[in-house]
């Protein structure tokens, strides 16, 4: 798609609106051309050589109106211009956003989060300034047309030497479109690099004081930013000397026009109120050439900006940038949907797995060829050793990862797409790493869910909060910190089970739950969840005695493939990798 069919496709979305701003602005710019005709009536009149009878103060008083009109039209451009803009940067962020979530996890995004912020923020302002110049660019031709024609009929070799410029501008920027583009990408790219590693320094605040690698942290991060401010250097120093060229260009012609008007002064020609209308169109032509030359100048820029916002689409269609929506910026929001009921017959009856594979493409490690079936009711738990392939199963077996080969059926059917497929009610995650946000410690369990009569309490008691709850100063209503900073490991771990369990869902997977709960909790929970899973399938990940112990079948992973499954008598018995990691948590 070029950057001309994307703006296009853009200005349709609110097209009225756009049309409201376009016309608003264009009155906007031609609005001095009544100013300027004034006044050419007022010193003609001045000079005794003006052909209309109007007086001193009419005069006067037509230019004050024109000018409350402007006031009032400007007022009324610079609403339709937000308006505009903001629905344009809303509808991209949308489209966005929507894309990024519904990729697996391990294809959400193609760069850090750092510089995927920098391209939602910078990026999509780029493309909404060069949206909103767009009109700027179409008014100031209107305006260009209509004086154009206005000083041909005065002096048509003046009128010449006004618009000459106006070429120089538009060669130049067209010459410089490779350097703009490419200053500008270095330039996004730079401050992209210093807003990742912003998001890692604090993300590893304290892995960098434990290493002590604070002083290397921070030169690392100086060198980020000394390369910023030369990329951002060469960028501004760019447009700056584009912005240099335009005003000169109108210098020259400014005083070729003043060359020629004496001359035809001198000769009677040219009456001092042509004069007066040549010297005040030249300041609003000034800016039409100036303008015009940037709105070029976003245009370029608007390129790369395009290409950045479409790499975070890693493939798909750029269609889907533009794609139309509501935004809901009015009114009351509408209520979110509510979580389906799964009829009789959708319930877990049994989920088969077969042949998946999924392997990173970075290392080429992974899973491949697993097979597994979780009945109704069942308690299933995954164990190996580290690297071996447990969370990246899980992962691919939800859809978090893109699944390479196998086939999935939940009673029998073919499930196409897991990512979508295995989501509350059928299912419900808790991941290794849980993530807790800067909310009350409801808010984070619910996540917006409106619980039923006593769902959120059992949920608590399924998770072994109650405890934790009557330390905490405000219970449920404490605000536990960004990340949830507020709480221990253990805490926030079972907020996370606490998360998942007052979905209800059919099939339950916990990654690691319980590596950071003491025996006793660890006990606890997993005899709470026995007895108060209502007949949901457990898929867990974990190499603790406790779940080892609680498993109905115990699926051991080496090297990313199933190494034995069975009961933990028969394992304990006959696989060596199994008795290793259970005599080494003793």
């Amino acid at each position: 798609m070029t950057t001309f069919a994307f703006l296009w496709k853009l200005t349709r979305y609110r097209l009225i609106l756009y049309i409201l701003n376009a016309l608003a602005w264009t009155l906007i710019y031609l609005a001095p051309i009544v100013p300027g005709l004034l006044t050419k009536q007022f010193f003609d009149l001045l000079s005794g050589s003006s052909p209309y009878g109007f007086g001193v103060g009419a005069l006067i008083a037509l230019l004050l109106a024109a000018a409350l009109a402007r006031v009032v039209l400007i007022v009324f451009g610079f609403i339709t211009d937000v308006q505009f803009r903001f629905r344009i940067g809303a509808l991209l962020r949308r489209n966005l956003l929507r894309h990024v979530l519904k990729e697996p996890g391990a294809k959400a995004i193609p760069c850090s989060p750092g510089e995927a912020i920098s391209s939602f923020r910078d990026d999509v302002d780029q493309v909404e300034e060069t949206v909103s110049w767009s009109v700027d660019a179409f008014a100031m031709t209107c305006f260009a047309a209509v004086s154009c024609f206005i000083l041909i009929r005065i002096n048509a070799q003046m009128t010449m030497w006004v618009f000459l410029p106006l070429v120089v501008v538009v060669s130049i920027a067209q010459l410089s479109t490779a350097m703009l583009q490419k200053y500008r990408a270095a330039s996004r790219e730079a401050t992209s690099q210093v807003t990742g590693a912003i998001s890692e320094m604090f993300s590893s605040v304290q892995s960098i004081q434990v290493a002590g690698a604070e002083d290397r942290v921070i030169d690392r991060f100086k060198a980020l930013n000394e390369n910023r401010r030369e990329a951002m250097l060469k960028d501004k120093l760019m447009n700056s000397m584009l912005d240099s060229v335009f005003s000169n260009a109108v210098n020259i012609g400014t005083g070729l026009i003043l060359l020629l008007a004496a001359q035809s002064m001198r000769d009677g020609s040219f009456t001092v109120g042509d004069f007066a209308l040549f010297v005040y169109y030249l300041n609003f032509v000034t800016q039409f050439i100036q303008n015009f030359g940037k709105f070029l100048t976003y245009f370029k820029q608007c390129t790369v900006s395009k290409g950045r916002l479409e790499t975070l689409l890693q493939g798909a269609e750029p269609t889907k940038l533009t794609e139309y929506h509501p935004l809901y910026l009015r009114g009351t929001l509408p209520e979110p949907e509510a979580e389906a009921r799964l009829t009789p017959g959708q319930e877990l009856d049994v989920l088969e797995v077969r042949g998946l594979t999924y392997r990173y493409p970075e290392t080429g490690r992974g899973v491949e060829g697993v097979d597994l079936t979780l009945a109704r009711g069942s308690f299933t738990v995954i164990t190996g050793r580290v690297g071996s392939g447990k969370t990246t199963l899980v992962r691919a077996l939800l859809g978090l990862l893109p699944m390479q080969a196998g086939d999935l059926r939940w009673n029998g059917e073919p499930v196409g797409a897991p990512g979508d497929f295995f989501v509350p009610p059928r299912s419900a995650y808790t991941p290794q790493i849980p993530r807790l946000y800067s909310d009350t410690l409801a808010n984070n369990i619910l996540l917006g869910l409106v619980p039923e009569q006593g769902q959120l309490e059992r949920a608590i008691r399924s998770a072994v909060l109650e405890p934790d709850l009557e330390r905490l100063p405000l219970g449920l209503e404490t605000v536990i910190g960004p990340r949830g900073v507020k709480l221990s490991g253990g805490q926030a771990q079972r907020t996370a089970a606490a998360r998942m369990f007052v979905r209800e869902a059919e099939l339950l997977v916990f990654d690691d739950l319980s590596s950071a709960l003491d025996v006793d909790t660890e006990r606890k929970l997993w005899e709470r969840i026995e007895t108060q899973r209502q007949g949901a399938a457990c898929l867990v990940v974990s190499h603790r005695k406790a779940a080892l112990a609680q498993a109905d079948r115990i699926i051991v992973l080496k090297n990313g493939r199933v190494d034995a499954s069975g009961k933990l008598e028969e394992l304990l018995e006959t696989n060596e990798e199994l008795r290793s990691l259970w005599y080494r948590e003793e």
